[in-house]
This record gives structure tokens, sequence and C-alpha cells, in this order.
């Protein structure tokens, strides 16, 4: 009943959605980064009664990792608007509170006690970083608030944590992917890139944890961090190996410049980028060295090219023209994992009730939930949900997303 139930409360959703963006076209947003519209404010008049739901939002704003934190926060905003356009949830209006963290984890700390302790959320979303996800979960834990983090590392809900959740597809099925790709292009040597953040870290972890049991070998192992402006060092000792790949792990406008600096030294062997580039940003900063670039990613960036019987199409459609006529900009994976997050809590919420346990009950319980990442299959042994076919393998052709495997 309650899978018949929210399919119906989906489709729905999914169209009336598509009349209100059609509503506000070419409207620019109107609210600083940290705002949020009054609930009682929807762009065609309801007016949802009723104490509002507070959902508590934190994301890289500004920072190394805004690229992720921008759509997330523009896409919250937009799902704030349209859920209280159609009444809200029961009548009552949501109000989602978003704050910046900066990509710090003290700053992450900092607005996730602010947002429990004197907004008295009764979910929070995000963040964006893993390393800033890891230094919140103790937190998250003794407050007993659930969390739907937007952050990829598999250690944020491996082992399950109570009151953890995730929307983005894991490092752990991400490099499953990649070395499934290498497998069927007979490369069996590797040279690793990979950031020495938090993302960087679980990523390393699992190439480490995969390499063999996928028959390759690791022949260089070299760390940058967010702010290196100078990859040369690295790359010369690369070059120096009979490396069949590079694999970049990492965030921000780092993968980019190692694009770029491996074409300048003349490195020709494929250049293979994780999910966290998974966005135009990385191909206008990385220009012609995007070109070739391989990398996992969810099925939003070759949403056009999905066969039309995909689960997943028309709702990644919907969502790619809804961001565009709000924001003038395509979306992005990023984006994607703040709809998933919203839009599973508001389920929890329409199925469950709006009390924290109840939340965290109601996620705990979801299946079948399609999704911009994938179909979530929630339960007491996985807050991950995904599967590995969440992610396809996409390649930059002219400056776009090809899909290829």
């Amino acid at each position: 009943m309650r899978a018949k139930k929210r399919a119906i409360w989906q489709v729905l959703m999914l169209f009336t959605v598509v009349a209100i963006a059609a509503g506000i076209t070419g409207c620019p947003p109107q609210q600083q980064p940290d705002d949020t519209l009054p609930p009682d404010m929807t762009p065609d008049g309801l007016q949802p009664q009723g104490e509002p739901i507070k959902i508590g939002a934190i994301f890289a704003l500004t920072g190394p990792a805004s690229s992720l934190g921008e759509p997330e926060g523009e896409t919250a905003r937009m799902l704030q608007d349209q859920i209280n356009a159609e009444g809200g949830i029961d009548g009552r209006p949501i109000e989602i509170l978003i704050r910046d963290t900066k990509g710090d984890e003290t700053e992450g700390l900092a607005v996730t006690r602010e947002l429990i302790d004197r907004e008295n959320v009764v979910a929070i979303i995000g963040p964006s970083r893993s390393g800033t996800t890891l230094g919140i979960i103790e937190t998250i834990q003794q407050a007993e608030i659930p969390l739907v983090a937007c952050a990829a590392a598999s250690k944020i809900t491996d082992p399950v944590k109570e009151w953890v959740f995730v929307t983005p597809q894991n490092d752990a099925d991400a490099v499953a992917r990649i070395y499934g790709y290498l497998n069927a292009e007979g490369i069996n040597k590797i040279a690793l890139m990979t950031s020495s953040d938090g993302y960087g870290i679980a990523g390393l972890e699992q190439h480490q944890v995969q390499a063999g049991q996928a028959g390759l070998e690791i022949v260089a192992n070299e760390e940058f961090t967010d702010k290196d402006t100078d990859m040369t060092a690295q790359l010369t000792k690369i070059k120096g190996t009979d490396a069949g790949a590079v694999i970049c792990w990492g965030i921000g406008p780092a993968p980019a410049l190692i694009a770029k600096q491996m074409n300048q030294l003349g490195l020709t062997m494929p250049l293979i980028q994780s999910h966290g580039v998974a966005n135009k940003r990385f191909i206008e900063a990385a220009g012609d060295q995007a070109e070739g670039v391989i990398l996992p990613a969810g099925k939003l960036l070759v949403a056009e090219q999905l066969p039309d019987d995909d689960p997943q199409k028309e709702l990644l459609v919907t969502y790619a023209q809804q961001f565009e006529e709000r924001y003038g900009k395509e979306a992005d994976t990023f984006g994607g994992h703040a709809w998933d997050a919203v839009m599973l809590v508001v389920n929890a919420i329409r199925e469950n009730g709006a009390e924290p346990a109840q939340i965290r009950e109601g996620l705990e319980n979801t299946t079948d939930f399609v999704g911009i990442g994938g179909t979530f299959n929630f339960s007491a042994e996985s807050h991950y949900g995904l599967s590995p076919e969440a992610f396809v393998m996409v390649r930059i052709e002219n400056g776009d997303w090809t899909l290829i495997q």
C-alpha cells in the first residue's frame, strides 16, 4: 500500500511541478544563498496552513567545494517552492533552512548544532563533502535527528549508523565501475592521484581494497590538496612508470589542473576522473584538456541518451528542465543529490509522520523510490540504498557528456 501510495504521489508531483516551473521561466532567483522563502510565499499563491515543518540543509555554498554546494542549495530552494505550491505536506508548509559549511569541518559542525539546538529541525540534508559529513555523525547520532547526506564516502553508512543515510552513489561502486571499464579495455596497471581530504582518503581506500581483486596493479600513488596549484612533481613521477591509465580522485579545481598538466607534460595515457567532477564546471575549468576524460556518473548527465524504458528517464529530464528554466543553467549530479535528499525526507514525512523518529523509520523502510541518483532501497542493513547499476560510464566529447557504458 505504501509503495502504491508513494508511486501515485510521485507521478502527481512530477506533472504538477512541470507546470509550476513553466510558470516561473525566466525569473531569476531573488534570495541570497543562505535565505529561504517564507513558507507562505509560493509561486501560485497557495498558502499552506499550520506550523512549518523545519528541515535543515547544510551545503558547501562557498569554498573549494562550492561546485557541489551551489546546485544543492538551488535545488533545495526550488523544491521548497514546488512542495509548498502543492499545499505543503498535509497542509503544513515546509521550511528548508539552508546553511553554508564553506566546505569546512568545523563550520559544518557549528551550523549542524545551530540547526538542531536553535531551529529545532526535524531532519537535516547534506553536507556536500565526505569529511564534513564524517565530522558531524557523532552529533547527529547523539541528537537523534535523521541526516540524509549528499556525500559519497562508503564509510558514512558502512557500518550502518542508525540516524544517517546518503543519496550519492558511493566510492566503492564508483571504483568497481571504473575497474570493470579498465578490464574491458585491457588495462592492468594504474597510477593514482588522490586528494588529501576525506573524499580522497575514502576513495584511495577503495582502490587499495579492490585493485588486486580486479587484477590491477597500482604502480604509483600520489597525493594532492585542494590548494595545490602545481602538480608537475607528482605527474613527473607517474610519467616514469608504465601505468596504462591515471585515475584522479578529488573535487574542486585540482582535477582540472591535473588534466591540463598531464597534457603539458606529454602524458598520453587515458585520464579517468571520479564522480566528484560530474558537472560542467570541470569541463569549463579543464578546457580542451577535458576532451576524452572518462568518469563514472549518475544517469542525469546523459538523461536524453537513455532508452525510453529506463525507469529514471522521465524524472531526470523533468528535473533538468525545471532547474534550467529557473536558474538559467544546466542541472548537474550534485543538485540531483539534494533532490533525492529532500524528496526522500518529504516522502518519509508523508508516509510516516514529521517527528524525527518517524522520519528515520520512514527512511529506513523506503523501497523502490525512483530518484535522480537511482532507485533507492533502504533497510536496517543498508542506509546507502543504491546498487552499482546507478552508475554509468561517460566520456567527455566536444565539451559534453557521452554515454559509453
